[in-house]
């Protein structure tokens, strides 16, 4: 047996009212279901993410750095700029690879996770 793909993401939120509209409104992302108790999914291009406020203190924790790819991240970014997110840098290249380079800009949530933006372009 081996493990490939993902399905779900958890991350934590402590106001799932305000993270709902923040996912859904500000980021975008397509709200599938809510559930019991303090649970949202929404869909990421098939991995669902699901957001939740935790039970118990043990996953009462910033959750993992999630990165969406975006095919402009420059368009992207300013973008979600005007829909007020605050990014901790603006798009950065972090990599040159013989066909692409990989860049990133970072956000926070409003739970206090980290996101970011990610994109790849091909060298012409």
């Amino acid at each position: 047996m081996t493990l490939s793909g993902i399905r779900q993401i958890s991350m934590r939120a402590r106001d799932i009212d305000r993270a709902v509209r923040f996912y859904r409104d500000t980021l975008g992302l397509r709200f599938l279901f809510a559930a019991s108790p303090q649970l949202a999914f929404f869909d990421c291009d098939g991995v669902r993410l699901m957001l939740g406020v935790p039970e118990n203190t043990e996953f009462d924790h910033p959750g993992s750095v999630l990165y969406f790819s975006v095919a402009d991240i420059g368009a992207a970014y300013q973008a979600l700029k005007t829909r007020g997110v605050v990014f901790q840098q603006e798009p950065e290249r972090i990599a040159r690879l013989p066909d692409r380079e990989v860049w990133v800009a970072a956000f926070h949530d409003t739970e206090g996770n980290t996101l970011a933006l990610m994109a790849e372009p091909r060298i012409q």
